[in-house]
Formats: C-alpha cells, sequence, structure tokens
C-alpha cells in the first residue's frame, strides 16, 4: 500500500513539474495569472450585461473572489491541486445567469488576452481552457437531458 501511495504522490509530482514547465516556457508566471484576472474582472464589471449579474453575486466579496479566481487560473495552469472549490455549486441560483451569457464572458476573456497574452500559445491555450470551463458550466447549469429524449420530441 505505501508504494501506491508513493506511486501516486511521484505522479502528481511529475504533472506538476510537466505544467509548471511548460507554462513557464510559454511566459506564463503568478504575476501573469494575476495581471489576467485583475484585468478580465475589472472589464467583467464595466460590462453592461455581465457586470450586473457578477456585481449582484459578489457585491462586498469582490476581494474574496478575485483571490479565489487567481489560485482557481494558478491551479489549472500549473496542476497543483491547491484550488479546491467548487465550480459547479458556486454558480448555482446566481440571478439573472443565462446560457447567452457564457459567449460574452467568453469574448470578453478573448479580448483581454488578446491584449495582455505575452503570445499566441499563451491565449490559445488560455482559450481552450476558458472554453471547455464555459461549456461544462453551461451544461451543468443548465442542460436538461431529458429535453433530448427522441420520445418527448414532437413529430
Amino acid at each position: 500500500m505505501n508504494s501506491e501511495l508513493q506511486g501516486r504522490a511521484a505522479h502528481a509530482a511529475a504533472i506538476r513539474q510537466r505544467a509548471e514547465t511548460d507554462m513557464n516556457a510559454m511566459g506564463i508566471d503568478n504575476a501573469f495569472i494575476d495581471r489576467l484576472v485583475e484585468t478580465f474582472y475589472g472589464r467583467v464589471l464595466a460590462h453592461p450585461e455581465l457586470g450586473p449579474v457578477f456585481d449582484a453575486r459578489l457585491s462586498g466579496r469582490w476581494p474574496e473572489h478575485m483571490a479565489k479566481m487567481k489560485s482557481f487560473w494558478s491551479s489549472v495552469a500549473f496542476r497543483s491541486g491547491a484550488y479546491g472549490g467548487k465550480p459547479v455549486q458556486a454558480h448555482v441560483g446566481v440571478a439573472n445567469m443565462t446560457p447567452a451569457l457564457f459567449p460574452q464572458w467568453l469574448e470578453l476573456f478573448a479580448a483581454t488576452l488578446d491584449d495582455i497574452a505575452p503570445n499566441t500559445a499563451v491565449k490559445a491555450w488560455f482559450m481552450a481552457t476558458a472554453e471547455r470551463i464555459a461549456k461544462s458550466l453551461t451544461l451543468s447549469l443548465f442542460y436538461n437531458p431529458a429535453l433530448d429524449d427522441p420520445a418527448r420530441k414532437p413529430a
């Protein structure tokens, strides 16, 4: 049993090391992630549709949210496992959240990366990751598999 645990720990360490090497090669460090999160959420707040939804949910808690998002993106980029939140549960019941907001979120994220990413590899990596996150959240929050049941489809 001990060797199995050691093997898992070694595997996790190798994943973290590979991610750190990959991110460093692209020019990603925690300073970039901090800048990305600060810039992006500044733009979210100013956005006519996204801003009110986010601010209504996070009013008075923006510093905590920013710290959480920095931890989240750092954990995703460096595979550190440091983020322990539950994104789906955090978004359940957010007033006025609709599937239509996710493409706007992605568009704003892409524009932010256009302005601050040090190269195209960074933009491509972060956009692919953001697109997976948006798709996952959209499916988790809004998809009802019963609606795809062929027996329920009108003829």
